[in-house]
């Protein structure tokens, strides 16, 4: 059965994030950009190894695919998308050198990642001072898009998940009391948790943190099973959810656990086990479960028949990257262009969802809330903004 229930405002995840960067402006009126020769300049800066690789490589899967698509079918304007591909290994000093690599010498016309927060922030300053739009799949801190007119996502922003999740505990699980348990070392999980705590009417009975790279959760698990609470609110990435929920259902915790997209991954059920992956739920931009489009249908199956794997929201997200970067490469003879374009972006059909970039060069688009039982999907849920 699938739900439907509204929420106001637009939003999404990834790693540690540079937010001292972010504030730094990179608005440039006087930038001349890249110019569009014989074929449009894109440059992938993905996590493609290190800490981060399943959303990286998951997403450089996506947009390859979403560029293999569109060159075989005439590419844009005629032109054929050439794609220069490095790999930033998950480290945000890799991911602004790459950054300055692609817009400077490489002369692209578009930058399609990172996958974090992190390295966004660290990617743009430089992007954005030659006048190379970045589009980011899946960066969701709340203010990364400020003061930069040549930033732009796909993913829905931290705040508006803390409240999805704050709405979904409330509305449809019933949940009068709740234990907050998140990453203290992540922006992405702070800002999360902070809008939770501010979005939430009921009772927050204990509020736990953890960091980065921790896997032993015993000590808090421990103290939270002593309180009466309905669910377990856990902002986090899957490298530490995983862990946390088989350690939790290990100590008897039953109670339902919601989290962030940050546990969309197949390794999220790996790591927690699939028996403890069971009532537990996370908010996600794309699942192959439940209703989907015929464009949704499609790029599902090529990207089974390509990679031998169902694509997971991360490589959807980049998919759609790649294809609004396209979308807004049509007419353009510059990158600034490009990034203009992109900004009067709206109503574009995604695998994801009808996506319009608002004033803030913010995605307004749908989110699914995902529930879990016995690690395989059970539920999806839509959540439609207001």
């Amino acid at each position: 059965m699938k739900k439907k229930f509204a929420l106001s405002l637009v939003a999404f995840a990834s790693a540690a994030l540079l937010a001292a960067c972010g504030e730094v402006s990179t608005n440039n009126s006087s930038a001349t950009g890249t110019e569009i020769g014989n074929t449009l300049k894109f440059g992938f800066n993905f996590e493609e190894t290190g800490a981060v690789a399943a959303y990286g490589t998951a997403e450089q899967h996506g947009a390859q695919l979403a560029v293999d698509e569109i060159n075989a079918a005439g590419g844009v304007d005629g032109k054929k998308i050439e794609v220069t591909d490095k790999d930033n290994k998950s480290e945000t000093a890799e991911a602004a050198t790459i950054s300055t690599s692609l817009a400077t010498q490489d002369k692209v016309n578009t930058i399609i990642g990172p996958a974090t927060s992190g390295g966004v922030a660290a990617a743009i300053a430089n992007a954005g001072k030659a006048g190379v739009p970045l589009v980011t799949p899946s960066a969701t801190q709340d203010d990364l898009t400020k003061n930069q007119d040549y930033l732009f996502r796909a993913t829905f922003i931290d705040g508006y998940q803390g409240k999805i999740i704050s709405k979904y505990v409330t509305e449809n699980l019933k949940a009068k009391k709740v234990v907050l348990y998140y990453d203290n070392s992540s922006d992405y999980a702070k800002g999360m948790a902070e809008a939770f705590k501010k979005e939430y009417k009921g009772e927050i009975v204990a509020t736990e943190t953890f960091a980065s790279g921790d896997s032993d959760f015993q000590a808090a698990l421990t103290k939270i099973k002593g309180k009466e609470f309905d669910a377990l609110v856990v902002p986090g990435y899957y490298t530490e959810a995983g862990k946390l929920v088989n350690q939790a259902r290990g100590l008897g915790i039953t109670q339902t656990i919601v989290g962030p997209d940050g546990f969309s991954d197949a390794k999220f059920v790996e790591q927690a086990t699939p028996a403890a992956a069971t009532n537990v739920y996370y908010v996600s931009g794309f699942s192959t479960s439940g209703d989907m489009t015929d464009k949704a249908k499609k790029f599902v199956e090529a990207y089974k028949a390509k990679y031998n794997e169902e694509p997971s929201m991360f490589a959807a997200l980049s998919y759609d990257a790649v294809y609004m970067a396209a979308e807004a490469s049509k007419g353009a003879k510059t990158s600034v262009d490009i990034k203009d374009n992109l900004a009067k972006l709206k109503d574009f059909e995604g695998v994801t969802g009808s996506i319009t970039i608002d004033k803030d060069h913010n995605p307004v688009k749908t989110a699914l809330m995902i529930g879990l039982k016995d690690g395989k999907v059970d539920t999806v849920e839509t959540v439609k903004p207001e």
